[in-house]
């Protein structure tokens, strides 16, 4: 099948994650049923849909298993190989249709168990992630990065070192001193999306101000199409948990709270618990978008 029509297009649910309300959050489409879709129907209908990712699944009932799914995630420029928000976008939207419990994800970088419970706030979704990964950065990719984001070294966090982390994907994580500078850098989205192709980081610029030693503001940088900034970022949540663990800088396990989105008025809560060996759990909830 390669047309995307409108009929197609109708069929993507459209939920914010990580947020109470459909004002905040992360908007995420979801395909409950994209088996037989080709890869250009699946990107042009993400580019139609518009936000910054759009879950596919592409088969349902893996192994006999009907809480098992084979899922796929476009942005609107490519395809990406793992995305928290959609994730837990598409566990809720399961859940509401077969009961809340568990439900298992075959994504490009591996196995995603979700736990999925009904709560007063409404469904709340629980990833587990890959076995999470920490790099440190060439020096000259170091220095680039601090350019382009206008910063100098007396600007970072000198408790948290620059480094490149993954859980699905690869977030290079850079901690600002002072709260005036987190919020007030600015970057030119061509320019940093040119560094991060060359770098092959399919996951954001990950921007943090530390609140404490467990919780966090966020600012998740992903120039793709008209977005220059996600509001909440699962993967990237999920990649802060591995390097807080790998620099021992918590002590596990702990669960630490990130807040993202107010930059781009839509407020944004994402919890992570990080146990002491093994993929970080990122839980939030989905709403969906009228």
């Amino acid at each position: 099948m390669t047309s995307s029509s409108p009929a197609l297009t109708a069929h993507v649910l459209r939920y914010a994650a990580f947020a109470a309300s459909a004002s905040g959050g992360n908007p995420a489409g979801v395909m409950l049923d994209a088996t037989g879709l080709d890869d250009s129907t699946m990107q042009r209908l993400s580019a139609k849909v518009g936000y910054s990712e759009t879950a596919f699944v592409v088969e349902s009932n893996v192994g006999g298993d009907p809480r098992r799914s084979r899922v796929r995630y476009f942005s609107p420029r490519a395809e990406v190989p793992f995305c928290g928000h959609a994730t837990v976008a598409t566990a809720v939207v399961m859940a509401e249709l077969s009961g809340p419990g568990q439900f298992t994800f075959d994504t490009a970088v591996g196995e995603v168990v979700l736990n999925t419970e009904q709560t007063e706030n409404g469904i709340l979704a629980a990833f587990t992630s890959v076995e999470p990964d920490v790099r440190e950065l060439e020096p000259a990719t170091l220095r680039t990065l601090l350019n382009l984001l206008g910063l100098t070294d007396t600007d970072l966090d000198d408790r948290y070192p620059v480094r490149v982390a993954y859980a699905g994907n690869w977030h290079p994580i850079v901690v600002l001193r002072e709260l005036g500078t987190f919020d007030s850098f600015r970057f030119d989205p061509p320019a940093m999306r040119a560094l991060m192709d060359a770098e092959g980081w399919k996951g954001t610029v990950t921007v943090l101000h530390a609140l404490s030693p467990t919780e966090f503001e966020a600012r998740n940088l992903f120039p793709v199409g008209t977005i220059t900034e996600d509001p909440a970022t699962g993967s990237a949540a999920a990649s802060l948990g591995g390097y807080l663990r790998d620099l021992d800088l918590v002590e596990t396990p702990v669960r630490v709270i990130v807040h993202q989105g107010r930059h781009v008025d839509r407020p944004s809560l994402l919890t992570v618990d990080i146990p002491s060996v093994g993929g970080t759990v990122v839980s939030g909830t989905a709403v969906p978008i009228e």
